[in-house]
């Protein structure tokens, strides 16, 4: 048993162990297996170094930078802000670590992983080893249609990561952390800015995202703020049914009964506004949901049940049509498929005159990559859609590229297509067939 097996047996077997030196767990070894766990391909930060520039030399750079650590001679370097589109228009902050941040940051969070993966809850899946979206998706189907769910609440917290209040994720950490040297590092990379097109900015709340170990701390956040807290909630104050599913930032909850989710919605507000955190009122939203909305609704004459977005799908109350079951459907949010659409069509106008080749492989990644997150039962209408319009925006590609390319023909792009594009088939099994093989009872 290595010593970061030790870490994790000893907090599994006292939860209330505070845990005083965690810092020679950072070894020369665990840097240097750090430093080639990282992207080599990553954005460059503001120390302008490569993954391969830093490569040269790499075993003195190690010992220097692991004697730093240690000594307390290291020094966090700022985070260099740049904004990506998200799907609705907007641009959404990303923080560039510098190299060696990255380094000491992942193994950091290995050492930290030991400790917390024992304490984070069943119902958080964001960003945790051998835990992926798909997970939460399984636990959100099954949990709404295997318990009695009525209502959902779609909750959304504003701006998250740019809020999370220094002072209490310290105060968070130092429940299980009482090593000074590893929460005064963690507390440098609090300090260090933000760096955006060459001005520092001093940083008093909030953890970039994109940073290595922002993950990590944003979890132990929401597991103090929001996952133990509902776990106490739903012992002692809920009467009815209570389900929730955590990806990071990102949660959905089941309620059997209304008032008590409109009591919870009440008393979570609270709860985050004494821990900095807001709830968005625009994108939160609660909502009739589970085997019987749709016969309430009818009796009251009102439409369909209301949907909710979750994870890059929509769920929508559906039935099978070999029994009339209730069941969860789930397909790709339009607006998310319509910007992916987007952006390929943009894509291609600039590389459409590269080979043939090189754009059916490139292609092929797209639709691969597509297929390997969004082909889940029930979403193969979607996923065909996606397939066919990218076959479409090649062809158009193609006769762009000159006069005789225009004359490409229906017939020749069939070929193409059936060389470079798979087929739009399902790639998953339903929810409940594969949460009983991941999480047996």
């Amino acid at each position: 048993m290595n010593g970061l097996d030790r870490i994790r047996e000893v907090a599994a077997r006292d939860k209330s162990l505070r845990f005083t030196n965690l810092m020679h767990h950072i070894t020369p070894e665990l840097l240097r297996e750090a430093y080639c766990e990282l992207r080599r391909d990553a954005a460059v930060g503001v120390d302008d170094v490569t993954w391969q520039e830093y490569g040269d030399g790499l075993e003195s750079r190690i010992v220097d930078l692991h004697n730093r650590v240690q000594s307390g001679g290291f020094r966090a370097k700022p985070t260099k802000r740049v904004w990506i589109p998200k799907p609705d228009g907007r641009k959404r902050p990303i923080g560039i670590a510098a190299l060696e941040d990255k380094i000491v940051q992942q193994a950091a969070v290995w050492v930290l992983n030991q400790i917390y993966e024992v304490d984070f809850l069943g119902f958080s899946y964001g960003f945790r080893p051998e835990r992926s979206q798909h997970n939460a998706l399984d636990a959100i189907w099954v949990g709404i249609a295997g318990r009695k769910v009525n209502f959902v609440l779609d909750a959304d917290i504003k701006s998250f990561f740019d809020t999370i209040n220094h002072e209490w994720l310290m105060k968070f950490l130092g429940y299980r952390i009482a090593d000074h040297r590893m929460l005064r590092l963690i507390r440098k990379w609090l300090r260090a800015g933000v760096s955006e097109d060459g001005q520092w900015s001093k940083t008093k709340v909030g953890t970039p995202q994109g940073s290595v170990i922002s993950p990590l701390l944003s979890n132990i956040y929401l597991h103090y703020v929001l996952d133990e807290w509902v776990k106490e909630w739903r012992k002692n104050k809920a009467y009815g049914e209570v389900i929730i599913v955590r990806y990071a930032d990102d949660f959905v909850m089941g309620f059997q009964h209304r008032g008590e989710a409109e009591r919870f919605l009440r008393e979570m507000k609270e709860r985050f506004a004494l821990h900095g955190l807001e709830i968005h009122n625009e994108k939160t939203r609660l909502i009739e949901f589970g085997r019987f909305a749709e016969l309430n609704r009818s009796e009251r004459g009102e439409g369909k049940p209301e949907t909710f977005d979750f994870l890059g799908f929509t769920h929508m109350c559906s039935r099978t049509r070999k029994d009339n079951r209730f069941t969860i459907r789930r397909k790709t949010i339009a607006k998310r498929l319509r910007a992916k659409l987007k952006a390929v069509r943009e894509e291609l106008v600039h590389r459409r005159h590269e080979p043939v080749p090189a754009l059916g492989k490139w292609l092929r990644s797209v639709v691969q990559g597509h297929l390997n997150y969004y082909a889940v039962p029930g979403n193969g209408q979607a996923i065909n859609v996606f397939r066919t319009e990218i076959n479409k925006a090649w062809l158009y590609a193609l006769r762009r590229r000159s006069q005789k390319a225009g004359k490409l023909t229906w017939a020749r792009m069939r070929r193409l297509i059936k060389t470079w594009i798979p087929t739009a088939s399902i790639k998953h099994p339903y929810p409940s067939q594969r949460l009983c093989v991941n999480y047996p009872r």
